[in-house]
């Protein structure tokens, strides 16, 4: 990788750059983002989405979080410095360039990755130091010979019996948020929040069905920006039956320059470029606040619901055939972690409306299941054996709903500090399952619920307890999260509202051991309302059993035996109908009463 950074390392001093960032995104912020943009896996050879990296005359450093940290160590090259963030010494990214960069230096980086608010973090400090910026270039392109193409597929029209709500009402209520902000226009780059209000979806970020885009609203027009051939004649006459049209993605930038003097701009500063807004004539006045869509998505309506519900039960269906092939011929047939990740797509992808999967499969065996985003390749997938723990985080996209599901399978023997852990994990994604509190708590009032067994024991996990879950869309979605402590940077929690899906994933993972996880979905429901407000509760809408294997009822209380009880009754009631005699017998005997 070396040469890579002599490479940069030569443009930055052809242009007096001192200090280069790189940061793992699109132009748009995303999470997910398709090769054409993975500049850091090019640059260091680290692979996670989740990265940052520093490159200046002598040193090149990386920043990733928790759930990264092994997978780094194991993938970067030698040349680079690991910072884990957010664990004690360790500098932020812009602590980081506040002492790195000289003062009269410069900061290079491609404007269009940097959004508002990264720049705003990052200048408020360098400012001071005068430091000069150079945004205008993409310094990695012009050294990666063989960048893989960027991704822009047909579009096609999310109907209306999945979706639940028009797209034109969906401007409407779009429009209705603006004049509370007095905003006269409306940028949007966040991919998923583009498809949900215009009822679209696309092929263009792998397990993500969106479409590269931007998006501006005024009181009377509303544009889709879209590369060449994305729109098709399906796509333009749903957007104009909307009163909508669609434009070339890279003319956003000229309409954002010819909006008129004065106007007020109503954008997302987290996921507009710096690039974009500096393209505003100087009259006009940026209105920071999250996108409207943001909330309006995250609250499924009834009909977004009950379809996510059908997928949730061709999903369990999948999931039990999985178990009962890995179950039943562990030790007996030859598997992998691959092995055993491609037939749980296949019988995915033989459900009706399947279209493919939400992400990647983590399929970690042993060890590798302490490594919380890990991808088995074929150099280094484990041949599973009939012993230890194989974690299993999965998911599938539906023309009716997404899924993101994990179990934990006890493959043979285990110890019963194994057995502990893995009943601790169990008992928190319980716990917090049963939750019953008052409208206004966030998702931070409720993450103890699913920590306290681990904490217990002195055990934490370095990520968060859940995330929202998008509606053919991204598998991550927010705004509503499980996490017992704010991030910098981050926005406030959000209350959690009827009408939220959110996962319930608690987990220990133990370097170079093993690695549990047990993740449910839950959609939050109203519970009853008197004197003292709003009562909210959830309702597990995952349908799969959980490893009785691992379970050892001593380390439960009587209440969560029969909460594991209830569950599992509720997942053969759900799922039996749908299953083959033979299947059905398998799955009473996984979820019988303990």
């Amino acid at each position: 990788m070396n040469q890579q950074l002599d490479q940069l390392r030569a443009c930055m001093a052809e242009r007096g750059i001192d200090v280069y960032l790189v940061p793992a995104c699109d132009y748009h912020q995303s999470e997910y983002f398709s090769d054409y943009f993975f500049s850091t896996r090019f640059l260091s050879g680290f692979t996670g989405e989740s990265c940052t990296i520093v490159v200046t005359k002598d040193e090149a450093h990386l920043w990733t979080d928790g759930r990264y940290f092994i997978q780094a160590e194991e993938q970067m090259d030698a040349a680079f410095t690991l910072e884990r963030m957010q664990m004690p010494g360790v500098p932020t990214v812009a602590e980081f360039l506040e002492s790195a960069v000289p003062e009269g230096g410069c900061l290079g980086f491609d404007g269009r990755l940097i959004s508002v608010q990264q720049f705003h973090e990052y200048s408020s400090r360098l400012d001071r130091k005068k430091v000069r910026y150079a945004w205008q270039e993409d310094l990695v392109d012009l050294i990666w010979k063989d960048r893989p193409a960027l991704d822009c597929r047909p579009a096609f029209v999310l109907d209306e019996k999945y979706a639940g709500r028009s797209a034109s009402d969906k401007l409407a209520a779009v429009r209705a948020e603006m004049k509370k902000v007095s905003a006269d226009a409306y940028i949007m780059a966040s991919l998923d929040d583009i498809a949900w209000l215009f009822n679209i979806r696309g092929d263009d970020v792998p397990n993500n069905p969106v479409v590269i885009s931007y998006a501006m609203v005024t009181g009377s027009d509303a544009v889709l920006y879209v590369h060449d051939g994305v729109a098709d004649d399906a796509v333009t006459a749903a957007l104009q039956k909307a009163g909508a049209r669609v434009a070339p993605y890279d003319q956003v930038f000229e309409d954002a320059a010819a909006l008129p003097e004065h106007s007020r701009v109503l954008i997302n500063e987290s996921r507009v470029s710096m690039a974009l807004v500096s393209r505003l004539p100087k009259s006009c006045v940026t209105v920071p606040g999250s996108d409207p869509t943001t909330m309006m998505k995250a609250i499924k309506n009834d009909v977004e619901i009950q379809n996510t519900l059908n997928a949730h039960v061709k999903d369990g269906i999948a999931m039990v055939r999985f178990m009962i092939w890995l179950k039943t011929d562990i030790g007996r047939i030859p598997m992998t972690e691959i092995t055993a990740s491609d037939y749980l797509e296949q019988l995915r992808r033989s459900q009706p409306l399947n279209r493919g999967l939400s992400f990647d499969t983590i399929s970690g065996y042993g060890p590798h299941g302490a490594m919380m985003h890990y991808t088995a390749k074929p150099e280094t997938a484990s041949e599973l054996k009939p012993e230890g723990f194989l974690l299993v985080d999965s998911g599938g996209q539906y023309l009716d709903g997404t899924t993101d599901i994990t179990r934990t399978f006890v493959l043979g023997p285990i110890t019963d500090e194994m057995k502990m852990h893995f009943t601790a994990v169990v008992r928190g994604m319980l716990s917090l399952g049963e939750a019953k509190f008052l409208y206004g708590c966030t998702g931070q009032s409720l993450d103890y619920l699913a920590r306290h067994p681990m904490w217990d024991l002195g055990i934490d996990y370095r990520c968060g307890t859940g995330h929202g879950v998008g509606f053919l869309l991204n598998v991550h979605e927010g705004p509503q999260d499980f996490r017992w402590k704010t991030r910098p940077g981050r926005p406030a929690p959000v209350a959690i509202e009827p009408g939220m899906i959110t996962t319930d994933e608690p987990g220990i993972y133990l370097d170079y051991r093993y690695g549990i996880r047990i993740e449910n979905e839950l959609l939050c429901e109203k519970a009853e309302e008197n004197e003292y407000g709003q009562f909210l509760k959830f309702r597990h809408i995952t349908y799969c059993p959980i490893d009785l294997d691992g379970i050892d009822r001593k380390y439960m209380s009587p209440h969560e035996v029969d909460l594991l009880n209830q569950y599992h009754q509720m997942v053969y009631h759900t799922l039996a109908e749908h299953l083959t005699p033979e299947e059905r017998n398998w799955l009473k005997q996984a979820t019988r009463a303990i």
